[in-house]
């Protein structure tokens, strides 16, 4: 009795019984999150770029009490829906992009987005460890109309939240510079 090697193909998944129908779709979902992905990341650099460049230069020129009271304002504001929703989204998306890559078979693609993860997530950690204890901190100077040394309060802010921002812009652009990458593998069905 001989027997065929070569089976027809199948909606089921050769010796495990169970379809083959949600392999297809992680495949499908692949390209579509990892491009949320990218587009999350680099918002995130251009948020933190932004602040790099323009929000932070512009505040330096102004006195004490419009620093104080423009930062204490705006850490107010960027607490909102939209913000968390690029912020968390760019870090799931990003994983999950790494994972669905692997998944597809597409691992050098996969490596990049995991890098990208990587790098997401260690300025995940100087947000958290940095950058938002110093906003609480400025925070709890409270009302400007109550706060008697502006020079003091805004000197244990500046400095060091300038420059663990500019690490967050680095961090996060290399981090879209390797969402880049893994965009371009895709679309080459690179494995």
């Amino acid at each position: 009795m001989s027997t065929n090697r070569t089976a027809p193909p199948s909606t089921f998944q050769a010796g495990y019984g169970t379809p083959a129908a949600p392999v297809a779709a992680q495949g499908k979902a692949a390209g579509p999150v990892l491009v949320a992905a990218t587009i999350a990341m680099g918002l995130m650099a251009g948020l933190f770029f932004a602040f790099d460049v323009s929000v932070m230069p512009g505040l330096a020129k102004g006195d004490d009490r419009t620093y104080v009271t423009a930062m204490q304002n705006i850490n107010k504001a960027i607490e909102n829906g939209l913000f968390g929703l690029v912020f968390v989204g760019a870090f799931v998306a990003t994983g999950v992009a790494a994972y669905l890559q692997y998944k597809a078979g597409r691992r050098t693609a996969a490596f990049w987005a995991a890098a990208a993860t990587v790098l997401y997530v260690a300025a995940l950690m100087v947000t958290m460890g940095v950058n938002i204890p110093l906003n609480n901190q400025l925070a709890a100077a409270g009302d400007p109309a109550h706060i008697t040394d502006f020079h003091g309060v805004r000197e244990k802010f500046e400095g060091t939240w300038v420059a663990t921002n500019m690490l967050r812009t680095l961090l996060c652009t290399a981090g879209l510079a390797a969402l880049t990458r893994a965009l371009f593998l895709h679309g080459r069905g690179s494995r």
